[in-house]
């Protein structure tokens, strides 16, 4: 390949000492340099690496202290950007993703089509029996959070790992903000949508085998609600009223505020009713309701402009006029 089109690969590495030799054997010949970062992994799976692995593409990479995936991914990324690779493909350690398709996932970055690619295992409804429910169930309700917070409607499957970037979008990432743990890949996608970047899914199946999962899913769930909470906070003031302002600008808050005035003005009515036997008036229900209903279709008309407002534009096509 072209120097400019060089692709690499970041293998992210705590407890896979049994899965990472295969996983580094089936990364085809499209693949210029390979990172593999040893999360300060208690099987010491970088220097298995290096005492098995005979591939010269191979760069082992020592985190001292363990940082999460996130913070394994980021020292990749940094290596990879360093050593001026065109795209970085981010696939885990255990066995769980096919390097196979590592094209996939590069092919829309360099025909301009994307900033940024990552894996969905449910693009296939024939393929998703083989997901375990109670997964099935969680990365349904995740994906809806993660579309209010992201603001990337037309995506699925946030939590998936198997991820491919453009180098320039990479260098504009804030690594030092960037969650290092599980809410790295959703948190990763709020950052992209602040960089205006276009984010396309892969279809891809999923597979289970022997691995150990350090995932937990009831020590998650408190996090991800705080930090979805915040990220659509965030991206709703970046979007909407600190780099431009559009009618839905005014259709979200005045929205609520109607939603919330027609509600607790019909609870308020309810109890006194309720407390002094006398039946609420019409008028007074009236004057409840028609808040409520036009609240709730001021923030559907915004929900509706914030869908159609995903980015179309790659961002690194845009910094090369910038150059």
């Amino acid at each position: 390949m072209a120097t400019q089109q060089k692709v690499a690969v970041v293998i992210p590495c705590f407890k896979v000492k049994n899965q990472i030799l295969d996983v580094i054997t089936n990364i085809g010949s499209e693949v210029d340099r390979i990172y593999v970062v040893d999360d300060c992994c208690p099987q010491n799976t970088g220097d298995y690496v290096k005492e098995n692995c005979n591939d010269e593409r191979v760069t082992v990479l020592h985190n001292p202290v363990n940082l999460g995936v996130g913070g394994a991914v980021m020292n990749g990324y940094s290596a990879a950007i360093k050593d001026d690779m065109a795209v970085i493909v981010k696939v885990d350690g255990d066995g769980q993703m096919d390097p196979k398709l590592i094209r996939q996932f590069v092919a829309p970055i360099l025909n301009g089509e994307a900033d940024y690619t990552k894996g969905n295992r449910f693009f296939d409804l024939e393929e998703i029996h083989a997901m375990p429910k109670m997964r099935l169930f969680g990365n349904a309700v995740l994906s809806f959070m993660t579309k209010l917070s992201s603001g990337y409607w037309d995506l699925f499957d946030p939590t998936n790992g198997f991820t491919a970037i453009h180098r320039d979008v990479a260098k504009h990432l804030p690594f030092n903000k960037i969650s290092n743990r599980y809410f790295f890949e959703t948190d990763i996608l709020f950052r992209l949508n602040t960089l205006r970047a276009v984010v396309i899914d892969i279809p891809m199946d999923a597979k289970y085998g022997d691995e150990e999962s350090n995932l937990k899913i009831s020590k998650i769930v408190g996090e991800f609600l705080v930090k979805h909470a915040r990220n659509f906070s965030k991206r709703i003031f970046y979007n909407y009223y600190l780099r431009n302002m559009s009618l839905a600008s005014i259709e979200l808050p005045l929205g609520f505020v109607m939603l919330l005035t027609g509600t607790f003005y019909g609870i308020s009515h309810w109890i006194s009713s309720a407390s002094s036997g006398v039946s609420t008036p019409a008028g007074t229900v009236m004057l409840a309701a028609l808040p409520i209903i036009i609240g709730f279709q001021l923030i559907l008309a915004f929900i509706g402009h914030d869908v159609s407002s995903v980015p179309k534009r790659p961002f690194h096509l845009t910094m090369r006029f910038w150059r």
